[in-house]
């Protein structure tokens, strides 16, 4: 818990500046006017909504939560500053694992818990001096917000896009439940730490690759609003890769097998066959083999089972794998391929059996060459791809003679023998009716082939995968669907909403295998809706990153009963304008929401197809050498530093550490030094001698050129996110009035005031109980935080001189005041005539000059 000091017995800070007074004062001025809350429908400025990506409550808030709420605090004011009518609220993601393992660890239930974090993690925000609108809170596990969870699921039920069906899934033997794709990292629970399993369960997904290609495709939208990085990391996760869908005849069985390629044009190199051993149809062809191969295939699949889809793809593994003694038939030259259940084939990629085509694919060849396999090569990448197609001759082993060049060259490459696939661009060989062909050319050649004798097709397939919902805990959405005593899976009707969670006294929360929900028996008994017969609910809770996929389309009306959202409020605020946190979202959470509003559009319910039009990346807090974490135990907490050093020092200290995309480390963040700046700021604005309507254009013209420029530079560096340059310049304008007051014109004069006023209002960015403190101090009644920059005028950002730097082989040896018009060929000449430059020099020859007028002169020498 924080701590509570009467303003008595405040820390007292240097100079007078009592931080930690300054901090309640102001936060009880705020907490009775309510300054921050969004205007309605009468307020008639442009919207702006600024959100934070929303904290989950385990336990309270630490340094690098500080870091982001920080950033969010940031971009809300000076939104508001510059004239915007601003919608920046919170709430709590307070759904999930931890809460339900700590309830556990503690003996208590996950509601309690969760609810008693919340209010604290209010406190704490409150003492941060973040400025939300307090009037539109939500908690993902309150009854009224999860509600609409259950109606979202049921609207995409409706549409197709929420479905059931048994598949091997990621498992967590920690926490007892499965885990989407996504909340495996480097093959262990994101949340936990527990290596993954592979488990087969039937599971509640939403049909996400029905909009891969819209996925993919509007991130273009997002190019320069986006990090790039976090736009390549959804793109490299939706993988889209373009080919053929390829039907294969299996011996003995009436249906025919789908394999994906992107090399289509290979197929004359296929020699065998792969499936994915965890896989129906690898089951099915073993059942039909032999009994010795059916023990070694389970046998096989056991030890696969313990492995990570990442591991079963490594490269650089040894090949393993059971031949299932049955046999495909290759559609282009009906030559039998032997069928081999393989790890490295992946049940939920394409259609989890591939063509093997070794010559050209590094993955088959070292199969191939692990077992003894044939290597049959299609793609002569000798050949040139450009120009007149040459005759090809082969000679007895199926090699080009090319009497221009060295015989022997494409046999040298020979896959079998030097281990290395052809990958390359080549022409066609030993490939019939494509032979002499490009890839290009090949691939729209056989697939033309495969579509003319019904074989296959033109085909798209991704690396996305369907978002698998499911999950065995008790602490989140119950899926609000019905299983009837003849088979049905019937929707609880809207009117029945919400399906609340049971009473979680006398429920064993320990994880299992199975919901706990499955134990609440008087819970699970229900009645078809359709019928009345009796039936049985569904037992498992939602990802809550359904919670998150929508929630700040919430926030137009938090406690609104009626419908999920106002879609004219939808209107109003959204998309986005500024989304605010960790890059370790970039794949989860933001393709997840990505994906929801894509719905609500489709369903007509909103205007716009991306939910965030802007997203800030801040770094990580580290501690230690790591990310701070409660389960690591290695962090600050929040509530503890707000009274020494206090929010304000916290924040501007956070600021200045760096730019926001950067890691920082705890350690060398200077609270103590951020402490002086702020009491320094203090101490200009109670120095201040003259009145609110002092003429400023009497002031000094050199302070004011320097208050002045921060006016022009400060809004671009904020919407850069250079917050650190920002919070660097305010302490120079701070360092040149103190220089005014005590050595220049002195405190009376209006150019101080100005400069004061000027950084009271950007300090409010950073250090908003400083800020509003100063503005008091400077005459004015209402709170800085709601004044408007003001804007810099163009005749004092005219430099009539600037300082220049002379560097010597990279290191500054003079700077120069010349006139800030100088040309070139000019300050080349001051610099070279400088009596420091010729000291520095010697007996050295200058070779090189580079001039950049003007600012810098660089010559190198020898």
């Amino acid at each position: 818990m924080s701590q509570t000091l009467p303003p008595d017995t405040a820390v007292p800070s240097e100079g007078g500046y009592d931080a930690y007074a300054v901090q309640q004062k102001w936060q009880a001025r705020w907490a009775e006017a309510d300054p921050f809350r969004a205007g309605g429908a009468e307020d008639s400025r442009p919207r702006k909504y600024v959100l934070g990506m929303f904290p989950y409550p385990s336990g309270d808030l630490h340094m690098g939560h500080a870091e982001n709420y920080a950033y969010v605090d940031v971009v809300a004011r000076f939104w508001r500053h510059r004239g915007y009518n601003v919608l920046n609220p919170i709430g709590w993601d307070s759904f999930g694992l931890p809460a339900e393992n700590a309830a556990i660890q503690r003996g208590a239930e996950p509601r309690e818990w969760t609810y008693a974090n919340i209010e604290q993690h209010k406190k704490s925000f409150r003492e941060y001096g973040s400025s939300y609108d307090w009037s539109r809170i939500l908690h993902t596990s309150d009854p009224e917000y999860y509600r609409w969870n259950q109606w979202l699921f049921q609207r995409l039920y409706e549409r197709g896009l929420a479905y059931r069906k048994d598949s091997p899934v990621n498992w967590c033997p920690n926490d007892q439940t499965v885990l989407a794709n996504e909340q495996v990292v480097d093959g262990h629970c994101e949340r936990c730490g527990a290596e993954v399993v592979k488990k087969k369960l039937t599971q509640w997904y939403f049909k996400i690759t029905d909009y891969a290609d819209r996925l993919l495709d509007d991130l273009n939208q997002l190019e320069g609003f986006w990090p790039q990085k976090v736009i390549r990391m959804q793109r490299n996760w939706i993988g889209r890769s373009v080919g053929a869908d390829i039907e294969f005849e299996i011996e003995g069985r009436d249906e025919r097998v789908t394999v994906f390629s992107t090399r289509p044009d290979t197929l004359h190199g296929a020699t065998f066959f792969v499936v994915a051993p965890d896989g129906d149809l690898a089951a099915e062809l073993a059942a039909g083999s032999s009994a010795e191969v059916r023990a070694r295939f389970q046998d096989y699949l056991a030890g696969v089972q313990r492995e990570t889809d990442i591991e079963r793809q490594s490269s650089d593994r040894p090949k393993t794998g059971v031949f299932l003694e049955r046999y495909a038939v290759n559609p282009v030259n009906g030559e039998r391929l032997p069928i081999w259940a393989a790890d490295y084939v992946l049940a939920d990629y394409g259609h989890g059996a591939v063509m093997a085509v070794p010559a050209h694919d590094q993955r088959d060849l070292d199969f191939a060459r692990a077992f003894d396999l044939p290597v049959k090569v299609v793609v002569d990448t000798t050949a040139p791809i450009t120009g007149a197609i040459p005759v090809i001759e082969l000679d007895e082993h199926g090699v080009p003679i090319d009497p221009g060049a060295d015989e022997t060259s494409l046999r040298d490459l020979d896959p079998a023998t030097t281990g290395i696939a052809l990958t390359g661009e080549g022409r066609m060989i030993n490939s019939g009716a494509l032979d002499g062909l490009s890839k290009r050319n090949a691939i729209a050649r056989m697939i033309e082939q495969l579509e003319a004798a019904g074989t296959g097709r033109a085909a798209k397939s991704y690396r996305l995968r369907d978002w698998l919902i499911s999950r065995q805990r008790f602490w989140g959405t119950p899926i609000p669907m019905v299983h009837t005593e003849d088979g049905r899976i019937v929707p609880v009707p809207d009117d029945q909403l919400p399906l609340t969670l049971p009473d979680a006294k006398g429920l064993d929360l320990t994880p299992k295998g199975t919901s706990p929900l499955g134990g609440a028996e008087e819970w699970m008994s229900t009645v078809d809706p359709e019928t009345g017969a009796p039936a049985r609910r569904d037992p498992d809770t939602m990802d809550t990153f359904v919670d998150s996929s929508w929630y700040f389309l919430r926030f137009f009306a938090p406690n609104d009963q009626t419908e999920a959202f106002p879609t004219r409020e939808a209107d109003k605020w959204a998309p986005v304008a500024s989304y605010i946190g960790g890059v370790e979202h970039a794949i989860l959470h933001l393709l997840y929401a990505r994906f929801i509003t894509k719905v609500l559009f489709d369903m007509g319910l909103i205007e716009f197809t991306e939910p965030f039009s802007s997203l800030i990346n801040q770094g990580m807090v580290l501690l230690g050498g790591s990310k701070m974490s409660k389960s690591k135990g290695n962090l600050v907490e929040f509530a503890s530093s707000m009274v020494d050093p206090g929010a304000d020092a916290v924040r501007t200290a956070i600021a200045f550490a760096g730019p926001v995309e950067d890691d920082i480390n705890w350690e060398d963040v200077s609270t103590t030094g951020a402490q002086k700046f702020l009491a320094r700021a203090w101490r200009v604005a109670k120095d201040v001698a003259s009145e609110p309507d002092v003429i400023w254009a009497e002031g000094d013209p050199a302070l004011r050129r320097v208050t002045h420029r921060l006016l022009a530079d400060a809004p671009g560096l904020v919407e850069q996110t250079k917050f650190n340059v920002v919070v660097a310049r305010l302490m120079e304008l701070v360092n040149a009035t103190r220089k005014a007051i005590d050595t220049g014109a002195g405190p009376a004069d209006p150019a101080v005031r100005e400069a004061a006023e000027a950084t009271a209002m950007i300090l409010d960015l950073f250090a908003p109980h400083t800020a509003e403190e100063m503005w008091e101090i400077l005459g004015y009644d209402g709170f800085v935080g709601l004044a408007t920059w003001r804007n810099a005028d163009p005749t004092l950002l005219v430099e009539e001189s600037v300082t220049a730097v002379v560097q010597i082989d990279g290191k500054v040896r003079a700077t120069l005041e010349v006139p800030a018009r100088i040309d070139a060929a000019e300050l080349e000449r001051i610099a070279r005539s400088d009596a420091r430059v010729l000291r520095s020099l010697g007996d050295r020859e200058i070779v090189r000059a580079i001039v950049r007028a003007p600012k810098v002169v660089s010559f190198s020498t020898r």
